[in-house]
């Protein structure tokens, strides 16, 4: 992304004395992680009145409308991760979720945006592990992948080698992917030893499956703490970094990805690996999806607008993509009962 000269003078994330490398052209294939390197984010300072000027600019200064704001609504379908993680969770609930992801869009509005031949689904549906052989049935030849929280989720304050027991269970369930949680005390303390060792353990339980880290951003007190626990995360191997379970006080922010998307470029540019991001909690109507889409394009590319990059961790927001996209279609809303439950 070209930036002016204010953008760059007010930059949220300005590097420090641990420079990093110059840029490397992206390498195919699963981030493989590195050795610990604090140099690639110590002495990086976080400029948080910057990074929220930058995040409040995305819903003002730039708009899609009309049969392009449809297709960015059709696109933002594809990058939804479907989810349930509730005490009350059934095989029968998991099911009519799957079904969902299946078919996300009613065929009375895919007809009539033309895209009824587009085999459209959710990128993913995510569940607890008990559920996940209920999604894997559900979703057999779909192509749709199953994700899986893990590691004592949402606190992740278990022992660790319960939670890579629970890591690899999972995984022998079915799950494709693993959403890990990290323990907040080893940001909090800035140990990033012990933070690169566990989050390397995980992926090696996890595995083929891939794994996503969740930072639980809104426990970690400082956004510069958000991005160095990013960075440890990817050297770790993550293959996505993760905001929020969705059950913190404060889960996904536009000004904190903003931070972690920068991690994310700046360890691209260092290793030559692309690796995905996916905010989660809190988002619930169609205008943040578009919202997330364009930080995401202007900040890293239009790759990062493909579901192997980028999910939303946001399933109420399918809702309201879905009226948003049937207002477009037949001019009125319809009401809420004409739309399947997600």
């Amino acid at each position: 992304m070209s930036h002016t000269k204010d953008d760059r003078a007010t930059a949220p994330v300005q590097a420090g004395p641990g420079a990093l490398p110059a840029t490397r052209e992206p390498e195919p294939g699963r981030n493989p992680g590195m050795p610990l390197d604090t140099a690639m984010f110590e002495g990086h300072a976080v400029n948080r009145s910057a990074a929220e000027r930058r995040a409040a600019t995305l819903g003002t200064r730039r708009s899609v409308k009309k049969q392009h704001q449809a297709a960015w609504l059709v696109n933002a379908v594809r990058l939804i991760d479907l989810t349930t993680l509730s005490g009350d969770d059934t095989e029968g609930k998991v099911r009519r979720l799957c079904a969902k992801a299946r078919s996300p869009i009613a065929p009375r509005i895919a007809e009539g945006l033309d895209i009824a031949d587009m085999d459209l689904t959710t990128g993913a549906v995510c569940v607890y592990p008990t559920m996940v052989p209920h999604a894997v049935d559900a979703l057999e030849g779909s192509g749709v992948p199953v994700a899986s929280v893990a590691t004592g989720f949402p606190a992740g304050l278990m022992p660790l080698d319960l939670r890579l027991k629970e890591i690899e269970w999972t995984v022998a369930q079915g799950a494709d992917e693993i959403d890990i949680v990290i323990t907040r005390e080893h940001v909090l303390k800035q140990d990033w030893a012990a933070l690169h060792d566990e989050i390397s353990q995980m992926r090696a339980a996890c595995g083929d499956a891939h794994m996503k880290a969740i930072l639980a951003t809104g426990d970690l007190q400082t956004l510069r703490n958000v991005y160095s626990a990013s960075m440890v995360a990817m050297q770790a191997g993550a293959d996505f970094i993760k905001t929020s379970t969705g059950k913190e006080g404060v889960n996904a922010t536009l000004p904190v990805s903003l931070v972690m998307i920068r991690a994310l470029r700046d360890y691209g540019d260092a290793t030559g690996y692309r690796i995905g991001f996916k905010p989660a909690g809190g988002m619930k109507q169609a205008k943040e999806a578009l919202a997330w889409q364009i930080l995401m394009k202007e900040e890293l590319g239009r790759p990062w607008l493909e579901p192997d990059l980028f999910r939303f961790g946001a399933s109420s927001m399918l809702g309201d993509i879905e009226r948003q996209l049937e207002h477009h279609v037949t001019g009125r809303y319809a009401a809420s009962h004409r739309h399947a439950a997600s």
